[in-house]
């Protein structure tokens, strides 16, 4: 499940029951040959470096922000072949320090930032160091973002036109028909035919193992001997597969919003507990809606607010929110209060003015905007490819619909959203790969800094929990009884001191440590004053 821009424990005990994808034909992990043309490629990378300029237009970042491009190969078993260009973006060290303007803050290196997905871009990401929670490490790291391979101007990957893209208005059955399940396998063949004949012979090669191979091509094209790298949600999968391939390349690295990178997880596991878990994190925003009835005025109980958004979304189907919002862009709307709390009032405040005859702020913040449309498609074929490419997933709809029928009876808010969204994985005409098996041994890496979310619904705690127990040495922190997705250079001082005191100094807590939560949303319609990495770009 993408991330918008794209569990409880019932479902967790469910999960045990479901079936497994199955194991086929898919050739071995790549190794010596790949091994070999990364490291032709980071030492090209390397003599050449980065001639970092102004921005194109098309990026539309400032011109405080300098922008360049890194060439990887297409296919790293053949390091000469067809090359494909990276494009990176960064803001120097400002090298001042926010608490003594008098000091000087020494460089530290590049500090390189995956923000997930996959098929998300990065580039904006140098941006952040102007917020205060971001000032003490943009003194000491050049702040790097980057477009990876398929996204944007990085070698772009579509698989369909993107006017027809963002359909709407939409439905979103929570329990669909056999009528509607055909229709949607049927997308999804047509979506998998889509990408192969848009992608070519240069489809297989958009995987996991690719990216982090072109990681290590541009940490040597920043001059860097390691990496100091932060990934976020499908970014710490990759620093994962990093460091398990490189592990003598790494400097220091942060995983924010831990994956579960268990090979029998990727990918179509990990989905389902996703699905799992959006049912909890959707009780928990009810909760925080019933307890603030006074003002919002959709029901003093988690089931009356459920029943207002019934309500809305039946009212929806039979006449769409200025002609564009149905059911499912309610449903998408809603889905990214699960992502992130400081969506809590904007999406509590639109549901209930337009129960009161009001449309106008849910058509403002679920309605499809068509200025996006390229960009969002994009960025879902770029997150197919990677997550069919990268491992099995079952080849027949019958198990598809046995696992996520079960499931959806305790978790049915999410559950079919997630199958549309990845169904395509099932015809997919491309080669799969098997899923490395992600591990360090002791002294092998230095110590890593894992952050996680207690309540995360995107990325459930239990994948935190797995990445420490793969990575040798590594520590965890939790925000406690909190659900945000990505909480580095958050609303919580205790979790960005963490990870101050890693980046800046080196230090680590003890194996685990654990912060209080941030506070809940204020239930008023306001903007978020606090932006992390993860979520700088989204809309509300």
């Amino acid at each position: 499940m993408r991330a918008p821009a794209l569990y409880s424990a019932a479902g967790a005990l469910l999960l045990t029951t479901l079936g497994a994808a199955p194991a086929d034909s898919a050739p071995a992990v790549p190794g010596a040959a790949e091994l070999r043309g990364t490291a032709v490629a980071a030492a090209r990378a390397g003599a050449r470096g980065v001639d970092f300029g102004a921005c194109p237009a098309a990026e539309d970042l400032p011109g405080t922000v300098r922008c360049g491009t890194v060439s990887v190969p297409l296919d790293y078993a053949r390091p000469d072949g067809p090359q494909i260009e990276l494009t990176v973006s960064r803001v120097p060290a400002t090298h001042k320090d926010p608490d003594n303007s008098k000091r000087r803050v020494p460089r530290q290196g590049s500090l390189v930032f995956n923000p997930g997905g996959p098929g998300d871009s990065g580039m904006y990401f140098p941006l952040i160091g102007v917020l205060p929670e971001w000032k003490r490490l943009a003194a000491a790291y050049d702040l790097v973002g980057y477009a990876p391979r398929g996204v944007g101007r990085s070698a772009h990957l579509s698989c369909q036109d993107p006017k027809t893209f963002l359909e709407a208005p939409t439905q979103a059955p929570t329990h669909p028909s056999e009528t509607y399940k055909k229709e949607r396998v049927e997308r999804a063949k047509a979506y998998a035919r889509g990408c192969a004949r848009r992608g070519g012979e240069a489809l297989r090669h958009y995987t996991s193992l690719n990216n982090a191979r072109d990681l290590d091509v541009l940490r040597a094209a920043l001059g860097e001997s390691r990496l100091t790298f932060m990934g976020a949600s499908y970014g710490t999968y990759l620093g994962a597969v990093y460091a398990t391939l490189f592990p003598s390349h790494v400097r220091r690295m942060v995983f924010d919003a831990a994956v579960n990178p268990d090979p029998e997880q990727i990918w179509y596991r990990n989905n389902l507990a996703q699905s799992a878990a959006f049912e909890g994190r959707w009780q928990d925003f009810r909760d925080w809606v019933a307890r603030h009835d006074d003002v919002y005025g959709l029901g003093d109980t988690a089931d009356d607010v459920l029943r207002s958004y019934e309500k809305a979304a039946a009212q929806l189907a039979v006449k769409p929110a200025g002609g564009t919002v149905g059911p499912g862009q309610l449903r998408e709307a809603f889905l990214s209060a699960g992502y992130y709390d400081d969506y809590w009032p904007h999406r509590a405040q639109a549901l209930s003015v337009y129960l009161k005859g009001d449309p106008q702020p849910l058509i403002e913040q679920a309605g499809p905007y068509p200025e996006t449309a390229a960009d969002a498609e994009n960025a879902q074929a770029v997150y197919t490819a990677v997550e069919c490419n990268d491992a099995p997933w079952p080849t027949q709809w019958e198990v598809w619909d046995r696992d996520n029928t079960r499931l959806a009876r305790v978790a049915p808010f999410e559950t079919w959203d997630n199958v549309w969204t990845n169904l395509s994985c099932a015809y997919w005409l491309a080669p799969r790969q098997r899923p490395l098996d992600v591990r360090t041994g002791p002294g092998e890496v230095p110590g890593t800094l894992i952050l996680a979310a207690e309540r995360d619904a995107a990325a459930p705690y239990e994948g935190a929990l797995e990445l420490r127990r793969r990575l040798s040495g590594s520590v965890l922190v939790t925000e406690r009884d909190a659900g945000s997705h990505g909480i580095a250079g958050g609303p919580n001082p205790c979790v960005n001191g963490y990870v101050d005191a890693y980046l800046l100094e080196g230090r680590l807590p003890g194996r685990r440590a654990a912060c209080a939560p941030h506070p809940e949303p204020e239930p008023r319609y306001a903007s978020p004053a606090t932006k992390s990495a993860t979520d700088l770009r989204r809309p509300v």
